[in-house]
């Protein structure tokens, strides 16, 4: 079966990274987590006091960066910068604090949409993030744009982190949530936006299961009109 390529943007805390990873497990695609990548970065840029406002020393620093992915049986998939297993660090609040303002200097951005696509360059290939169906991929057969309810992400980030035994007040994720939202949406590159032609999935009242089965059957759709396209062709 003809395999394709699917991007799944949208905000923080919608459920994209989940739901993309599931998806993948369930067609049997290679996922990869970009916004683990603008994470690893900014946790590189926070350990070596990289200044944000040197242009030469943002490059010399992305220069330094090597960001790898690794299944992790229990877990999905670890992230590593220059060989280093930094999974857990790049999940914690300081870096959600630092990340969107880090991700929007155009030197990092054309790094990581190069490495994007180096590691996508083949189909079968489930990526989320803000940019990947405008920028990484326009060409992708099926764009996904997730949405949600600003309290139901609120709590599920606050869940999410709880988890692994940080506890946020929730007053202080909503606002970490729309202060993202506002630079990732108004930046001069790469902005986050629905892409004209993606589906968009409201997951505020849906379950996981939903999400992935609701995405995985528009993937096999695009499948099937593919199949048909190249026999008719």
């Amino acid at each position: 079966m003809r395999k394709i390529t699917l991007a799944i943007d949208g905000y923080s805390a919608c459920g994209k990274s989940s739901t993309a990873k599931a998806v993948a497990a369930e067609l049997g695609y290679t996922y990869i987590d970009s916004g683990a990548m603008y994470r690893a970065v900014t946790l590189y840029f926070q350990q070596n006091h990289v200044s944000l406002t040197n242009k030469k020393e943002v490059e010399n620093a992305l220069n330094k960066i090597d960001i790898t992915f690794q299944n992790n049986k229990d877990k999905g998939t670890d992230t590593f910068l220059n060989g280093l297993n930094v999974e857990g660090e790049i999940r914690k609040m300081y870096i959600s604090e630092n990340v969107s303002q880090i991700s929007a200097l155009e030197s990092v951005r054309e790094a990581m949409v190069a490495q994007q696509r180096k590691l996508g360059k083949k189909s079968g290939v489930v990526m989320d993030g803000r940019d990947i169906g405008t920028v990484v991929f326009p060409d992708a057969e099926l764009k996904i744009f997730m949405v949600a309810d600003i309290y139901v992400r609120a709590g599920r980030r606050q869940k999410e982190l709880m988890e692994k035994g940080q506890l946020v007040d929730l007053a202080e994720i909503i606002s970490n949530l729309e202060k993202r939202d506002k630079i990732d949406s108004s930046r001069a590159v790469s902005p986050l936006r629905k892409a004209d032609d993606a589906v968009e999935v409201d997951s505020s009242f849906l379950t996981l299961e939903e999400q992935v089965d609701h995405i995985v059957r528009l993937a096999l759709g695009k499948i099937l009109e593919q199949k048909k396209e190249t026999i008719t062709a």
